[in-house]
């Protein structure tokens, strides 16, 4: 099957060289590419792409306002930011609004292959190392969009209280960087029930992917294990 892929970046030598290292493999065909985020809505709605590969800092239409449009429309294709800051805010916030990971501009080119695969095929591209990395980098720091007496915490514990004992189990497994196979050993049921689990979490919480399910528990204090507030 041929992950039909998008390249979104203002510098040209950049797309080029991504066009040149992705188009090179067999199983990826580039379907498109941009300068800007304003130049997204048309090229998916003209090319169908499986994976947009989004650089953050870009002139007119950032990254984040891109994938923030972008993944709240139905089918919406995978996100991947690409970045030149391991921990940079802008990548969290990409994150948030559903991006499925991030690659670095200096990643080896087999790498970014990998991370394009990984993405079409519906797993995040962030190790339980880098997601540790991100989560601490913003602990503690206040949501803008909510009143002071309800923190970050307060609404994170409250949204997962809405799950089913079986699904916030799986949640928090999710949230401590654990593997659907290591969810599936631990819990002791099957990988597709895990899997199941987990498409029903993110239904019934209205998150776009695993990333997303795993900032949840760590803004509830809950991803190394902390008791419940």
């Amino acid at each position: 099957m041929t992950i039909r892929l998008i390249i979104v970046d203002d510098d040209p030598l950049v797309r080029a060289g991504l066009a040149l290292m992705l188009g090179g493999a067999d199983d990826l065909e580039i379907v498109g590419e941009g300068a800007d985020g304003r130049d997204v809505p048309e090229l998916v709605a003209r090319h169908a792409p499986d994976v947009v590969l989004m650089d953050i800092r870009m002139p007119h239409v950032d990254g984040l306002t891109a994938t923030e449009r972008l993944r709240v429309g139905p089918g919406a294709p995978e996100v991947v930011v690409l970045t030149t800051f391991h921990a940079d805010e802008q990548v969290l916030r990409a994150l948030r609004a559903g991006a499925a990971g991030f690659v670095l501009k200096d990643t080896p080119p087999a790498e970014i292959v990998a991370a394009v695969r990984r993405v079409a095929a519906g797993d995040p591209v962030l190790s339980p190392a880098v997601t540790r990395q991100l989560m601490t980098h913003v602990a503690g720091q206040p949501d803008p969009a909510e009143p002071p007496e309800r923190t970050r915490r307060t609404v994170a514990a409250e949204r997962l209280a809405e799950l089913a004992e079986r699904e916030r189990e799986v949640a928090l497994a999710v949230g401590r960087g654990r593997s659907n196979a290591e969810i599936a050993a631990a819990l002791y049921m099957s990988v597709p029930t895990v899997k199941t689990h987990v498409s029903r979490i993110l239904a019934k919480l209205g998150l776009n992917n695993r990333v997303q399910i795993a900032l949840l528990v760590h803004d509830a204090g809950l991803s190394e294990g902390e008791d419940e507030v």
